[in-house]
């Protein structure tokens, strides 16, 4: 299956996941009158919402070269990202936070708990399936240029992935939270537990924001491929025939499979016009085989500058009056 119907799989699973999961929530929530699990409702609804923004970028970003974007529309993607951290933020962490407060400060009514354990354990489920889809994905994915998973997932473009897993993490994360704030007021007949729960779990979505917002601003920005996977691709210049040196190299990540190269080549210097054209063309071709995401590639000859003359011998010294 290619990565974007992959991407494109593993964040509908986490919708249609997510959707049934803070219903249930809500209603464990009303029952219960648990502010955490209120505040895993709203956890759920902020994921839902991220991840139909990510589903958009998907769609958008897909979309080929046109006249008026020459290079795609790849980083589209990472513009639909930001909002989806901001409603991440806003939408749960926010949320959380005052409703733990709320708690501490007023105290709360507990119901019966009992509704709330089974859509917890059930939620748990749903939850741990959604993140091994995705954990599936980002195995497979790193599994082709042979990368640990650990770095593959710190690098890789795919933002769809990057924000299921850790959204993923952080709702299993929250449910245990919910489940111990739900059992420490059971034992004590005490709101804090339910209240420092509530709390935990707002801060535990400022971290998530915090990761997706901060993941896609680089992109934005412009980021380079790492610098491991540019020294293999100077590495490869240099086998083509006639290419002499690599005067300078520059990559852009466009999109998890969209790279761009620029290089200034110093080509040999008896080559032929014709053998500067074919190297370029057999430089092309050999990245794009071993680098299948490389879809764009400038080559600029450009001689290596001269190396500056020699600074003047030092004049020896006037011979001294006594010599």
């Amino acid at each position: 299956m290619p990565e974007e119907a992959e991407s494109l799989a593993t964040v509908v699973v986490a919708v249609v996941t997510n959707l049934g999961i803070a219903a249930a929530k809500a209603v464990g929530g009303v029952v219960s009158g648990s502010s955490a699990m209120l505040s895993e409702a709203a956890h759920s609804v902020a994921d839902t919402v991220t991840e139909v923004m990510l589903l958009v970028s998907l769609k958008r970003s897909a979309r080929p070269p046109d006249q008026a974007h020459p290079l795609g529309y790849g980083p589209e993607r990472y513009i639909w990202a930001l909002p989806a951290s901001v409603a991440t933020f806003v939408g749960g962490a926010v949320f959380a936070v005052y409703d733990g407060i709320h708690t501490l400060v007023h105290g709360e009514e507990p119901g019966d708990p009992v509704v709330s354990y089974v859509i917890l354990a059930v939620a748990f489920l749903l939850e741990g399936y959604s993140l091994l889809v995705a954990w599936r994905q980002m195995k497979g994915e790193a599994a082709r240029p042979a990368a640990p998973l650990g770095r593959y997932v710190k690098h890789t473009p795919d933002t769809a992935v990057k924000a299921v897993l850790p959204e993923n993490v952080a709702a299993l994360i929250g449910l245990v939270l919910a489940a111990g704030g739900l059992l420490g007021a059971q034992l004590t007949g005490s709101g804090v537990y339910d209240g420092v729960a509530s709390l935990l779990i707002g801060l535990l979505l400022v971290w998530v924001a915090w990761e997706l917002g901060r993941s896609n601003a680089r992109y934005l920005i412009g980021r380079p491929l790492p610098a491991a996977t540019r020294a293999q691709v100077r590495e490869e210049l240099l086998t083509v025939p006639h290419i002499e040196a690599v005067l300078e190299l520059t990559t852009l990540v466009q999109g998890p499979a969209e790279v761009l190269i620029a290089a200034k080549i110093d080509f040999l210097d008896l080559a032929s016009a014709r053998q500067v054209e074919a190297a370029c063309e057999d430089a092309e071709d050999q990245l794009r085989e071993r680098f299948p995401a490389i879809r764009r590639v400038y080559l600029d000859p450009t001689p290596t500058p001269a190396a500056p003359p020699a600074p003047p011998a030092a004049a020896p010294p006037p011979p001294g009056r006594g010599d």
